[in-house]
């Protein structure tokens, strides 16, 4: 490719980095027994968000940078109709909206947020529940339209306690390729599970701190993890995480089940064509609300839109499909493959435009040789270490420009040349 039309097509690829972004549409039926916000206020010093619910809910917090934000999901919870969301004071700003499985989630954006999550409490009341939820920006007040207390009890809520870490500046001799690692479920969320109670949620994190831990060990190359503790975070807020670590892959760590419990072998997937296809309608539809860093794309002709997209959409397929290959040859080393080729299905966390993406199924928890295996800390070893060979192999191949993996390519490649090989 020429260097103008790399630049080019480079150019093609920032105008659809944040297409994915956008939140998922609840369903317009609600669910029989889903919570309802009623109401959500700041307090007179913008110390705490107090919100009023029809039932408990325990919310999952996180704090995300550029700007700094709080995000806050309330799992089986819709807004009611009538409700006004605060408008705030002093620069503060709250807006909100569903999300998928019937999450509502709400983002706050205030001067002096720390960068840490706060805990939230919680007052059963005779109509409903209350969450308090300090901001550690100003003294707390008392909580906004006191209310006969019931019960009281402290909600310790599930939360994100680092914010993004970015990745590695360019030095000397470029930058640290980043690795997004993503341990799949967690929480509440337990995924599969094996005929002797292995919870898949335990064996990926327990893989991908193992893959991390190998990726860090190599000059060049920096893992970050998407969760490194029993939490639940959300699909898209996964991969939200890696695009703002500047990730250059993500690999989601999975463990396979199904009813026959003789099925056994690793297998590796990437985004398929409909899904891709689906995820591009959802974006183009939601183009007037998306932004391209700080440039918004609703005067983005749409025709012009749908090329740029479906051009980094392409690119990126591709790219994910290579990387996945490696991978899939690495794991053939360590135990049996179920699927010899790459999978393609249409995974929510795999939707990325702009970063190349696999989701690796290691082993059938399901099968009760494999769960077995999958709870050795020897055989986490052996498949992070494939994995980390497979994505090695992938960027010696094709390193990242501005990398020092880049840097040592060309450098081999000169001193090649130089000397008549």
């Amino acid at each position: 490719m020429s260097s103008a039309l790399a630049k080019a097509f480079a150019q093609g690829i920032a105008l659809a980095i944040a297409l994915f972004a956008m939140p998922l549409q609840a369903p317009a039926s609600t669910a029989r027994g889903t919570a309802v916000l009623r109401s959500a206020t700041l307090d007179a010093n913008g110390g705490a968000l107090v919100l009023k619910l029809s039932a408990p809910r325990q919310p999952r917090m996180l704090v995300l940078d550029s700007p700094r934000r709080l995000v806050i999901d309330l799992p089986d919870t819709r807004r009611d109709a009538r409700l006004a969301l605060p408008a705030g004071g002093g620069g503060a700003t709250v807006r909100g909206g569903p999300r998928a499985r019937g999450t509502y989630r709400l983002v706050l954006e205030i001067a002096g947020l720390p960068a840490a999550p706060p805990r939230a409490s919680a007052l059963a009341t005779k109509g409903g529940y209350q969450l308090r939820i300090p901001l550690g920006t100003a003294a707390a007040s008392s909580v906004v339209a006191s209310v006969p207390a019931v019960s009281a009890s402290p909600v310790t809520a599930t939360s994100i306690n680092e914010t993004v870490r970015i990745a590695h500046g360019p030095g000397a001799d470029g930058r640290d390729i980043v690795v997004a690692v993503d341990a799949g479920h967690g929480g509440e969320d337990p995924g599969a599970s094996g005929p002797g109670g292995t919870h898949e949620k335990d064996v990926t994190l327990a893989i991908a701190r193992a893959l991390a831990e190998r990726l860090n060990a190599r000059p060049g190359i920096r893992a970050v993890l998407m969760r490194d503790s029993d939490r639940l975070i959300d699909l898209r807020e996964r991969f939200e995480r890696a695009r703002n670590s500047h990730a250059d892959l993500f690999v989601s760590i999975h463990a396979d089940s199904v009813r026959d419990h003789s099925i056994a072998g690793a297998s590796v997937y990437t985004l398929s064509y409909h899904g891709a296809s689906s995820e591009a309608a959802r974006q183009l539809a939601d183009r007037e609300n998306a932004n391209v860093g700080r440039q918004s794309l609703a005067g983005v002709n749409p025709a012009l839109a749908s090329v740029l997209l479906d051009a980094a959409q392409s690119q990126m397929m591709g790219a994910s499909v290579e990387a996945a290959d490696q991978v899939l040859e690495a794991l053939d080393d360590v135990g049996a493959v179920r699927k010899k080729v790459v999978q393609h299905a249409a995974f929510v966390v795999l939707k990325s435009v702009d970063v190349p993406s696999m989701l690796v199924e290691t082993a059938y928890i399901s099968n009760p040789t494999e769960e077995r295996k999958l709870r050795s800390a020897s055989y986490q070893q052996q498949l992070a270490q494939a994995i980390e060979t497979g994505v090695v192999k992938y960027f010696q191949r094709h390193p990242p420009d501005g990398t020092h993996y880049a840097t040592s390519r060309r450098e081999a490649a000169t001193a090649g040349s130089d000397s008549g090989v």
